[in-house]
């Protein structure tokens, strides 16, 4: 009979049987007993009682009784700590068992337990079982270290089981190296800083070849490990490749895709016109292509990393087009993540084969998937010129077809095409014109109205078909009121004599009937442009219109970059970085992809330790402003709470409270800013209370250099700058932002203000900073405690720090910023006036100052020319003190004004300057000397949006 019948039993009452059961001197008996108990836990009830009774069993050479008291331990440890301790003396008494399948089970089962108190007594057999002869019993002993690191990290550092654990990686059995690996790599998740997996050349050599003899889980955790490192050079790169190629053909799909990982991460540092290149594009595809025959489940993941490998590397698959056809059983999730693979794919050469195929999904049954199928046809169109008329001659097909859904997506489509081509295909106008009567979708409506409005001049009555749209203008939607008051205004423009009543009687619907105060002021701004200026109306409505863009669902590079490094991974099939959905207290890393081969980008090693031996190299460069922000896609921008105090001025945000700039921006800016960047940003305003007056005593010597006469005066007021629009309302759905960034009493805040303009109520607001040169990042969460409701402003001032993360920026005071809010992340750029970075105790004693001056050496003086100023010295000192740069000293030499100065910025350098004044000459002369001379194109910068302003 088997072990079913434990379950089955409902006696009440057994626990004090099963307690004389326990006790029973006969093996069997016994064996029952424990039997018995662990079933009642497995279906929930509660035996703890029993807790001393089964201890009692543990003494036996029975592996199924020991098995069993093990499991009941495990899951009762932690309800009795106390009781718990008694197990301890077996635990090490089996530890020294003979038998390697008992040692194994008493270190594994000594990893489960998660009672504080027992722990240090489990140090010294777990020491013993690290070295133990048999590597059945090492590689359980790995994966222990790792259990108890995470139930007490510091005991694990104290005892070397992190060093021991190293020296695995060494070992003579694979298993135990991926044991030891996966170990190691568990325990630097929850540590990202920590150089526990020191990666060089030695080590991933022995990795390499323990990957060819352990089981399939421990290879996955070999290749992620792999996929950590950042080879030195394309040779090495092109070795690693060769060794991992063999997975490829691996049964597992797991394995399969923790290679291609590695093949993609590491082709970025092998050059295209190598041969090797080729071959290994050729090699990826069949294992890809392979994926695709396992069942559904299976099949989607496999199309959601390749949709990824696609967007990188479409050479892969390019010859593939027919594996990605549709078949008529798969599941829905898999035809339309196929279809959106067909048309990445899709290009001059295989054009005719996906639109034949693509027509026939449009006669489906499944109307989603026909939906698609005909909005990927206009894709088609959109990204390959040449098929852009064929394309068209079968949307007309399919608008013959008079089905009701078909033809309004194909209307949708054919207005992006007249948007891609214009002038190009109006001919069909007359046939989309026909089907008027049968549109009933708000998208497909407002296309048509489009369509109407653009192509009036070429429509005969389309003052007709625009006010048939009319009669029901209060029951349409947000989406065709618009289009329709836009398209009636343009027919008007064109064609004014015949259409006057119309456009008066759509504007009084948009203005005076309407509660939309998006239609309303739509409504008003034409009104007025036709009324005050015709001309400018016409400029404005009838503007050329840019092209639309062929990709407009790519992923952005920076995104598509991590999510390349996460293949095979949870991440891969959601297409959103770990940080965005795994929750709690372990380090997310962001990973990226090496530079390309020759190309001089610097690469980023994720692990610390892989660069051993290597010259450090700078970090990466983030994306230009024209792409989405870099790493702001991997931030986890949680939303501010609504109720409580402000938060202290220090926040979980700033990753760290290192003085990363404090030996000097030398150490941290590889190379030349060159370029003169504009300033983005308007520049800030000063604090609100000035240090002490200049007005300091004259003292003679030092090379006659302060041989001053009289004073500087007080500051008379400082720069108060308009606020900048940062993010327009048209990138982000609505919401507008516009700042500035000021400097009070030694605080640096963003002053915005934030407008909504679109029609939903906005929430949850939060921001996040990139990295950035000087490490400014919030002090505290956005404070926005009530919901903006559409048509409101509303101010928020966000205190900055200066400790957050760095990395060299170009310009060098650009900011990348994400801000959340309940519909989507919006990015910016914005570029922040170097004077808030300017601190109030920036006033050099004198002596100090010669000295600073001749020390610095002369290659680090810059020199420019401050044009049309009309200032006389001292009222310019007086500016450039509200700003924080104060003067130490005044000289007149043969009618020339000398103003010495300096400032010091908030991560510890010095700026020194040398301001001629001539009277009479509007034109200034600085010289700037610093130890770090990429600040002081930004230091100029200042000093002239100050002296002018």
């Amino acid at each position: 009979m088997t072990d079913s019948k434990y379950f089955t039993t409902t006696k009440k009452g057994e626990i004090f049987e099963l307690k004389a059961e326990l006790n029973s001197d006969k093996k069997e008996k016994k064996k029952e007993a424990v039997k018995k108990v662990i079933a009642s836990m497995t279906v929930g009830k509660d035996v703890s009682a029993l807790f001393p009774d089964v201890v009692n069993c543990m003494q036996t050479d029975n592996l199924e009784l020991k098995k069993l008291v093990y499991l009941y331990l495990m899951n009762y440890a932690k309800s009795q700590p106390d009781m718990a301790i008694m197990a301890v003396n077996t635990f090490v008494k089996d530890c020294e068992d003979p038998n390697p399948l008992i040692r194994a089970l008493a270190v594994r089962t000594m990893g489960c337990i998660r009672v504080d108190k027992i722990t240090e007594y489990l140090c010294e057999p777990l020491r013993k079982c690290l070295k133990d002869e048999d590597p059945y019993v090492r590689k359980t002993a790995a994966v222990c270290v790792a259990k108890l690191h995470d139930i007490n990290a510091q005991l694990v550092e104290d005892q070397g089981f992190l060093d021991t654990l190293k020296d695995l990686i060494s070992d003579s059995n694979p298993m135990v190296v991926a044991n030891a690996v996966a170990a190691l790599s568990e325990i630097a998740e929850s540590h990202p800083n920590s150089n526990l997996l020191d990666l060089n050349p030695q080590t991933i050599n022995k990795l390499l070849t323990a990957l060819n003899e352990c089981t399939e889980w421990g290879q996955i955790f070999i290749l992620d490990c792999l996929a950590n490192y950042t080879p030195r050079d394309d040779r090495e790169s092109q070795s690693i490749c060769e060794r991992v190629t063999p997975r490829l053909s691996h049964a597992n799909s797991a394995v399969v895709l923790s290679a291609v990982k590695v093949l993609m991460k590491f082709m970025e540092m092998l050059p295209k016109d190598l041969d090797y290149y080729g071959t290994l594009l050729k090699k990826l595809a069949p294992p890809l292509v392979t994926l695709l025959s396992a069942e559904p489940e299976l099949q989607y993941v496999a199309l959601r990393n390749i949709n990824l490998i696609v967007q990188r590397r479409p050479e892969i698959l390019k010859h593939e087009m027919k594996v990605f056809f549709v078949k008529y059983n798969d599941p829905i999730y898999v035809k339309l993540e196929k279809l959106d693979i067909m048309i990445r794919l899709a290009s001059q050469a295989n054009i005719a084969q996906v639109l034949a195929e693509l027509k026939e999904y449009a006669t489906e049954v499944d109307v989603d998937f026909v939906r698609k199928a005909v909005r990927a046809i206009g894709r088609c169109a959109i990204k390959v010129e040449q098929s852009a008329e064929r394309c068209v001659s079968t949307l007309l097909d399919l608008i013959q077809t008079k089905v009701n859904y078909v033809v309004q997506e194909a209307i949708v489509v054919i207005k992006d095409i007249f948007r891609k081509y214009p002038n190009k295909y109006e001919s069909v106008i007359a046939t989309l014109c026909e089907n008027l009567d049968s549109l009933d979708e708000p998208e497909a409506r407002a296309a048509m109205i489009w369509i109407v409005g653009e192509y009036a001049e070429r429509i005969d009555n389309a003052d007709e078909l625009l006010e048939s749209f009319l009669e029901g203008f209060h029951d349409e939607s947000t989406q065709v009121q618009l289009q329709l008051l836009t398209a009636i205004v343009k027919l008007f423009l064109k064609k004014p004599t015949e259409t006057q009543e119309l456009v008066q009687q759509v504007l009084s619907l948009a203005t005076q009937d309407s509660d939309n105060p998006d239609l309303r002021d739509r409504g008003y701004i034409y009104w007025r442009l036709l009324s005050t200026d015709p001309v400018a109306a016409k400029e404005v409505v009838l503007a050329e219109k840019p092209l639309i863009s062929e990709e407009t669902d790519l992923i952005e590079p920076t995104l598509l970059e991590e999510l390349i490094c996460h293949i095979g991974t949870l991440a891969s099939v959601y297409h959103k970085p770990p940080s965005a959905f795994v929750e709690g207290s372990r380090g997310v890393q962001h990973k990226r992809l090496p530079g390309n081969a020759g190309s001089g980008e610097s690469v980023e090693s994720p692990d610390p330790g892989s660069a051993a031996g290597v010259t450090e190299a700078p970090p990466a460069v983030i994306p230009s402003q024209g792409d989405l922000l870099g790493d702001l896609l991997n931030l986890d921008l949680t939303p501010t709470t609504t109720t409580g105090p402000p938060p202290p001025t220090t926040s979980g945000m700033q990753m760290g409270a290192m003085d990363l700039l404090g030996g000097g921006l030398d150490s941290l800016l590889g190379g030349d800013i060159g370029g003169n960047p504009a300033m983005g940003a308007a520049f800030g305003a000063p604090p609100a209370t000035m240090p002490a007056s200049f007005n300091a005593p004259v003292s003679g010597g030092l090379d006659d250099l302060f041989d001053l006469g009289g004073g500087v005066g007080m500051p008379m007021g400082a720069l108060n700058p308009p606020k900048a629009v940062w993010l327009p309302a048209m990138k982000a759905k609505g919401l507008e932002i516009s700042g500035v960034f000021v400097r009070r009493a030694g605080v640096i805040q963003m002053e915005m203000t934030l407008t909504n303009k679109a029609m939903s109520v906005m929430t949850d607001f939060a921001i996040q900073f990139n990295r950035n040169s000087f490490g400014l990042a919030p002090a505290g969460p956005l404070q926005i405690l009530t919901p903006l409701s559409p048509n409101q402003s509303i101010e928020a001032a966000l205190p900055l720090s200066t400790v957050g993360p760095v990395m060299k920026m170009e310009p060098l005071n650009n900011l990348q910023v994400a801000v959340k809010n309940n519909i989507d992340v919006f990015y910016f750029s914005c570029q922040y006036p170097i004077s808030m970075l300017f601190v109030e105790d920036g006033k050099m004693e004198r002596q100090v100052f010669l000295a600073t001056w001749k020390d610095i050496p002369n290659d680090n003086e810059s020199q420019f020319q401050i044009k049309d100023c009309h200032l006389n010295s001292d009222a310019a000192s007086n500016k450039l003190q509200s700003s924080n740069i104060f003067t130490i000293a005044k000289r007149t030499v043969e009618g020339q004004d000398m103003l010495y100065q300096s400032m010091k910025l908030t991560n510890g350098i010095w700026v020194l300057a040398e301001l001629r004044v001539q009277a009479g000459n509007p034109n200034y002369t600085i010289s700037l000397k610093c130890r770090a001379p990429e600040v002081s194109q930004c230091v100029f910068q200042n000093y002239e949006a100050v002296l002018k302003n």
